[in-house]
């Protein structure tokens, strides 16, 4: 095992040169063009995809486990990265600035397009084989079939925008935040009690199935080689992301999001062909249109999303795991259509996906990402039913890859 791990690193040097290239030229072509706190948003993205990778923090992978097997270390890292994100956001929220910047969370209305959208979103975990951050760390990490995900996602999210306005004007109740609603802390004590409940939840489901919980592997190395090399401890992503996300917040003035680029990107792709994506409702609202109309370096959400793949690329050539094969089964590539539709149409509808919505609407005290966390569940458990057809060779345990 020893020998496996000094030899990867040297034969895959030149990946994480390439990433390390990549984000520097990057950066100085950020600062040109945008300005130092665009450089500071894409190394924040850049630290996302190394964390994802290195921890392997799936949210698809954990959900998939929990329901099939009731292996909970992945749900209850979650909890912990909701509970280190609350105590972080809550407070800021609460006075409305962070450094002397207006801040905001991402709040939004809570309805049927919520419920719906993040059921589908569910599902489409599950057959895509990754979330919204799942897909883009996968994707950096040199997973050929994720790309075909990643390719679907943008098509289904371009699709919504064009019929998004009808749904949101199905019944819904208004953007609730519970922090503007009950105050910081009754938020906050009501919020971290959800946090242990639903962590204990996972213990007693755990110990009743296999008789205790499963013991972590310790197979890092030694020191501050396994910070740079990995894999990480589930706690250690859990606690990077909620500080991450809070940078986020103070950079950009809202929490961390990932899939309104994804939209924005088939719309300006969409538009370049000809089809007059401007005229969609969606994309007549100020903030939309602006988006649309501006270079794509712009705007924050892509230059992060771009940085993720980036940081994944990184942590997967440091980790002499970059070996991108396009072998993929036709079941699991169509699998991979219709779980990337399903993602990308299913987050538009529901106001964002697994960070947008329940990462970052949690954080901020939104009631739709409870909502969102509940639909998107059941949609997990639709979906995990649904994998046998699709993928008939996958092993009954698994570790969590985040895919």
């Amino acid at each position: 095992m020893n020998s496996t791990v000094s030899v990867a690193p040297r034969r895959a040097l030149g990946t994480p040169l390439v990433a390390v290239s990549l984000l520097v030229l990057g950066a100085v072509f950020l600062a040109a063009a945008v300005g130092s706190r665009q450089v500071l948003l894409w190394a924040v993205g850049a630290a996302l995809g190394l964390t994802l990778y290195h921890a392997a923090f799936g949210f698809t992978s954990a959900w998939r486990v929990f329901i099939r097997d009731r292996r909970g270390a992945g749900l209850r890292a979650q909890m912990v990265m909701l509970a280190v994100a609350v105590l972080l956001f809550f407070p800021v929220l609460g006075a409305g600035s962070l450094l002397g910047q207006p801040v905001v969370g991402l709040v939004a209305p809570a309805g049927l397009s919520v419920v719906f959208g993040a059921f589908i979103f569910g599902i489409g975990m599950q057959l895509g084989g990754g979330c919204a951050s799942g897909t883009l760390f996968t994707v950096g990490g040199g997973n050929a079939r994720m790309l075909v995900t990643l390719l679907f996602f943008i098509c289904g999210s371009l699709i919504a925008t064009h019929h998004v306005d009808w749904w949101f004007a199905l019944p819904s109740l208004p953007a609730i935040s519970i922090v503007k609603s009950l105050g910081v802390m009754p938020a906050l004590l009501l919020s971290l009690g959800v946090f242990a409940m639903i962590a204990l939840v996972t213990v007693g489901l755990e110990r009743r199935r296999h008789g205790g919980l499963e013991t972590p592997a310790s197979n890092g190395a030694p020191g501050a080689n396994r910070f740079i090399r990995g894999p990480w401890p589930l706690v250690w992503g859990a606690v990077a992301l909620a500080l991450l996300n809070f940078a986020t917040l103070a950079l950009a003035g809202r929490p961390w999001g990932i899939t309104s680029a994804f939209a924005l990107w088939g719309a300006k792709v969409a538009s370049g062909l000809g089809v007059d994506v401007g005229s969609w409702a969606f994309w007549q609202t100020a903030a939309n249109a602006k988006a649309l109309a501006a270079p794509v370096w712009e705007d924050i959400t892509s230059v992060m999303d771009i940085g993720i793949v980036l940081g994944a690329l990184l942590a997967a050539g440091l980790a002499g795991h970059f070996a991108p094969s396009l072998k993929i089964p036709d079941r699991s590539l169509v699998a991979a259509v219709i779980g990337g539709l399903l993602l990308g149409y299913g987050s538009r509808l529901a106001y964002g996906c697994n960070i947008g919505a329940y990462f970052s609407g949690i954080a901020s005290g939104s009631l739709h990402g409870w909502l969102w966390l509940v639909a998107a569940f059941i949609g997990n458990s639709v979906g995990v039913r649904l994998r046998p057809w699709f993928f008939p060779g996958e092993a009954r345990v698994e570790r969590l890859t985040g895919c």
